[in-house]
């Protein structure tokens, strides 16, 4: 099958350090190219990928100083993917409504997946005025805000097989990855290990809109031995960094879409203790794989708990649901069954 890819322009793929959506583009790229398939990754210049890359964007905005307006950026690249599209059978685009203009004027069709959160009230216009795009989505709960819009599959972000192996968690610490933003709570990661007195290390980006909420609040919590503050990382340190800890801490207050940090700790056999909020309960099974709680109290609990999960069993669930070749066998799937239905449209 020949696949494009269409991946947004803030962080080359793979990203250097942080950044989930390029991360999944890169990762079932690779896949799709190991399965057999024609695949073109549409992507910054700086991308690595045993695809055909095609970019007119020399690298990932977010490492160039003289970028006021990324909109201005993407709507070129959409360009870009329209004049190879009859090159296709089916164009995947990763950029949200972004690429739905695109969607609707192609000779191909296109899969849309959305890898952000769909509660805010502002996207039912969008999403109303484009019934007809082919969506898929990463959770079950990612989709609920817009119940009435027509989603093709449902399929969970996965990553390779040997990427990360399981840990032995004898680190004796807990762990807090992903953004230092309020939504993801670590604020409350750091009450939560001082009060079971146990240390945490905290890797974490800090985006601009972040700065001031993590100055105000999570700086004056950081003077303390017990909790460390390690910084950015990426693929190369997390194996470390997720293999030794006790436990992950995601404490998160808002519905999250997917949580690729869930898999990758699971990926290194660490139980994970986090929040029932938004797609957690579809990642993370209660007393097997880790705890669901309703809040700080019921997690400082879970923790003295975490012994009686089974590191082994946490790996085998990673194994047996998240590699990214489960993640590209549905996406084929997907592909497939809306090349059946566009086959039928064009006759």
């Amino acid at each position: 099958m020949r696949i494009a890819q269409i991946a947004p322009l803030y962080e080359s793929v793979p990203p250097r350090l942080y950044g989930g959506t390029e991360r999944i583009v890169s990762f079932l790229t690779e896949e799709l190219v190991a399965m057999g398939h024609r695949v073109t990754l549409f992507a910054s210049g700086d991308s690595r990928t045993r695809a055909r890359l095609v970019s007119d964007c020399d690298r990932a905005l977010r490492l160039r100083g003289d970028v006021r307006d990324p909109l201005a950026h993407h709507v070129a690249h959409l360009r870009g993917v329209m004049e190879h599209a009859l090159e296709f059978d089916v164009i995947h685009n990763h950029m949200d409504y972004l690429g739905f203009l695109l969607a609707v004027t192609s000779p191909r069709p296109v899969v849309t997946t959305l890898h952000g959160r769909l509660d805010i009230p502002d996207l039912k216009a969008v999403f109303q005025a484009f019934p007809e795009v082919e969506l898929i989505s990463i959770s079950d709960a990612q989709r609920a805000p817009l119940a009435a819009s027509s989603f093709r599959a449902t399929v969970p972000h996965g990553l390779p097989r040997n990427l990360l192996r399981a840990g032995d968690g004898r680190g004796g610490y807990l762990a807090f990855l992903g953004r230092m933003s309020p939504e993801k709570r670590p604020d409350a990661a750091i009450r939560i290990a001082r009060k079971v007195g146990m240390p945490l290390r905290m890797a974490a980006k800090i985006d601009d809109a972040d700065k001031e909420y993590f100055d105000a609040v999570i700086r004056p919590l950081l003077d303390t031995s017990s909790v460390e503050y390690v910084g950015e990382i990426g693929d190369a340190d997390k194996q470390q960094f997720l293999g030794e800890a006790y436990a992950l801490l995601m404490p998160i207050e808002w519905p999250e879409p997917f949580g690729i940090v869930m898999i990758e700790a699971l990926a290194c056999g660490t139980p994970v203790v986090a929040r029932a909020c938004g797609s957690v309960p579809e990642v993370v099974e209660d007393g097997v794989t880790g705890f669901l709680c309703g809040g700080e109290a019921e997690m400082v609990r879970a923790v003295a708990h975490v012994d009686e999960i089974s590191r082994q069993r946490c790996r085998r669930e990673f194994e047996g649901r998240f590699t990214s070749r489960h993640m590209a066998d549905a996406y084929v799937r997907a592909y497939h069954d809306v090349l059946g239905d566009w086959g039928r449209g064009a006759a």
